[in-house]
């Protein structure tokens, strides 16, 4: 079995590789990686204050809910398009 904390890594080095006013996805991140979007969550939920982790949201493009409104603001400081509380992915979606 895979160390946790090599885990976590993986996903701090490919989170710090999406460019600003971009956003990608737990599950876009996880396939990566190779790990599920839960196992994502996980690492940044726990460790993740170093890396953009705001710029990671749900497959329909919404904010988890503990971090919603101070994800929301760091997006838009971004220039990230928000509509009705969601990315939108099709145009700012990485990779």
């Amino acid at each position: 079995m895979t160390d946790p904390v090599d885990v976590d890594e993986a996903v701090f080095d490919v989170v710090e590789r999406i460019p600003p006013g971009r956003v990608s996805t737990y599950g876009a991140i996880g396939h990566l990686i190779g790990i599920g979007p839960r196992r994502v969550a996980r690492a940044l939920s726990s460790g993740g204050g170093a890396v953009p982790w705001f710029r990671v949201v749900r497959a329909d493009g919404s904010a988890a809910e503990p971090v919603r409104v101070r994800q929301l603001e760091l997006l838009a400081a971004e220039g990230v398009p928000v509509r009705n509380g969601r990315v939108d992915l099709a145009s700012v979606g990485w990779p």
